[in-house]
């Protein structure tokens, strides 16, 4: 698997990945992962956290042959991304994609980028793979509209033993002990193209709460000094802060799935999001959130809803199925042999 997305960064994207290669391990798979951390790299233009190979053509190909792989998988659309498509193009072997990220979108809400040509771009990349994996019906039928064919569906799932119910978390000891109630929670990445904005600017009662990091958090910070910003969670103490909250809200208009809406649900709070793609698969008709264009609206209706029966709909997504979906997607091919004579 190649992905220009890896740890240290946190977000989902790296969370999936990290997630699928321990699911495929356990099943018996050999996984390796061509990741910028084995490259020389530099920090992304505004977004220093994901950091960015250099000329990473002849070591990868170095790698990828040493792995001697039956399947490769390309997960994101950088520079390790493009230099995986171009081997497989050269060695004429098939490749599977991912579309984890609506890159148009959010190059345009940065740099202002047209639309068009950041869609043909993404086109060109993902034209050539065997099936661009997606994770939703509304993605898929947005990159059909686009252009985009060979499009394959790959779910989410959220891990329920960790995220879950905990009565304990909303008392005074709990991470959110001294804030007024309702507590309103956004999880993810604190970025322009997140849209937080929209939810920090709500007229609600009780407090909100944004956990994570990301080059907009001090900008945030220093214009909205009453809302509570715990920067970036992990594990367990992550699990606590959702489980501490009253409501989640997703202001994002623009994530391909928002596995932090898995993670909310599995811990009992409800979901109050855009009517986009997204919330739209994962919520749907369910009554374990509310879907509305008045997100205020939305945020306060969803405060009524059971943490059961967010907790019911979140159970109904497994990273085994997940898994297989994945492998179902895959291309295998014969060994490959390493020739020296190939041109980076």
């Amino acid at each position: 698997m190649v992905s220009d997305a890896w740890f240290p960064q946190v977000n989902g994207v790296v969370r999936t990945l990290d997630t699928l290669r321990q699911e495929l391990q356990q099943a018996g798979h050999a996984v390796d992962m061509v990741t910028p951390d084995r490259f020389r790299s530099f920090p992304c233009p505004s977004y220093p956290e994901i950091r960015l190979a250099v000329k990473p053509g002849r070591k990868l190909r170095r790698l990828i042959e040493d792995a001697q792989p039956c399947a490769i998988h390309i997960a994101t659309e950088g520079p390790l991304g493009w230099a995986a498509r171009n081997y497989c193009r050269r060695r004429k072997i098939p490749f599977t994609t991912a579309y984890h990220t609506k890159f148009p979108e959010y190059i345009h809400a940065r740099w202002r980028v047209p639309l068009g040509l950041s869609y043909a771009v993404m086109r060109r990349f993902h034209g050539a793979s065997s099936c661009i994996m997606v994770a939703t019906q509304g993605i898929e039928d947005e990159l059909a509209k686009r252009g985009f064919d060979r499009i394959g569906r790959w779910s989410r799932g959220v891990d329920t033993e960790l995220f879950k119910p905990r009565p304990e978390c909303k008392l005074a000891d709990g991470p959110w002990g001294d804030l007024a109630r309702p507590i309103h929670l956004y999880v993810g990445r604190v970025a322009v193209e997140k849209n937080i904005q929209a939810f920090l600017d709500l007229d609600l009662p009780g407090s909100k709460v944004v956990v994570g990091d990301g080059p907009q958090l001090e900008d945030l910070r220093r214009k909205h000094p009453e809302v509570r910003f715990a920067g970036a969670r992990f594990g367990e103490d992550l699990a606590r802060h959702y489980a501490g909250a009253d409501v989640f809200v997703f202001p994002s208009r623009t994530d391909t799935f928002g596995l932090v809406l898995l993670e909310a649900l599995a811990s009992g709070l409800p979901v109050a999001a855009y009517p986009v793609p997204g919330p739209l698969d994962v919520i749907g008709d369910s009554p374990a959130g509310v879907l509305s264009e008045d997100l205020r609206q939305a945020a306060l209706k969803a405060a009524a809803i059971s943490p059961q029966v967010c907790r019911d709909h979140a159970l109904r997504f497994s990273w085994t199925a997940c898994t297989r979906q994945f492998l179902e997607n895959l291309r295998p091919f014969e060994p490959l042999v390493w020739n020296e004579r190939d041109s980076d």
